[in-house]
């Protein structure tokens, strides 16, 4: 598969997902603070009374990780997990989940089509955005997705605004991720993928940008710790609320 300076092409990127799968826990258990850092994603979104009453879109759930950390926090919501490799799902599938937890293969551009439809309290996108081709047009049908007031969580590497995190990304990547992924798997596309696509995507400042101009208020973003301090990040974003005085749920 040829990549250009941007990684896979986007209806390539499921295909070497399923690939990848089998091993993809076992990469991601080696890289520190992952699952915490998706846990600390989740709580920023400030879900009330353990998320009951409430629905949750989990955009790109992959083998579950994000799923589980939706759990964690919002374990009383119902939540509707979508991701467009089978592979993925397949490794998501085989784990125990509550019954208020529903897998759906789908890309996220076709969740209509799939029976995926609103209005969603939250949607939580983690690692997803920058495989995106039409980031604007999905960013606003996530909008369209949310209630008044809805939160959306991006959780997502961007390191154009900073030398020293693009540094440490070169260095992970070349240094680990890569080297990894080809004793893990036998293949580099998919990990040079990562790698490339994470090196074009938005700079934190132009992302928030992104979001306002997609209609969306109170948009906020936070780091993680450790190496992934500036390179990892969680974007908050609320849907408009109704109502002139109606306050959306993030007042940063």
């Amino acid at each position: 598969m040829k990549l250009d300076r941007t990684g896979l092409r986007r209806d390539a990127v499921p295909a070497a997902f399923d690939t990848g799968a089998a091993a993809y826990d076992r990469l991601v258990a080696v890289n520190p603070g992952y699952h915490d850092h998706l846990r600390i994603s989740a709580r920023r979104m400030r879900l009330p009374d353990e998320g009951a009453g409430l629905r949750l879109l989990d955009a790109g759930c992959g083998t579950g990780a994000s799923t589980a950390a939706l759990l964690a926090v919002a374990g009383r919501a119902e939540i509707v997990a979508v991701d467009a490799s089978e592979g993925m799902l397949q490794q998501a599938r085989r784990k125990p989940w509550p019954s208020s937890v529903r897998f759906v293969h789908a890309r996220i551009e076709d969740l209509s089509e799939s029976g995926v439809r609103g209005p969603f309290d939250g949607i939580f996108a983690a690692y997803l955005v920058r495989n995106l081709a039409q980031l604007d047009t999905q960013l606003r049908a996530f909008r369209r997705l949310l209630r008044p007031g809805g939160t959306l969580a991006v959780h997502e590497y961007s390191v154009r605004d900073s030398l020293r995190a693009r540094a440490v990304w070169h260095a992970v990547c070349w240094s680990v991720i890569i080297p990894a992924g080809l004793v893990t798997t036998g293949r580099t596309a998919l990990f040079r993928h990562l790698w490339r696509s994470v090196r074009a995507f938005d700079g934190v400042a132009r992302f928030r940008r992104r979001l306002t101009d997609c209609g969306y208020t109170a948009v906020h973003d936070e780091t993680m710790t450790g190496w992934q301090r500036g390179v990892v990040h969680t974007f908050l974003a609320s849907a408009p609320a109704e109502g002139c005085g109606e306050e959306p749920r993030h007042a940063w």
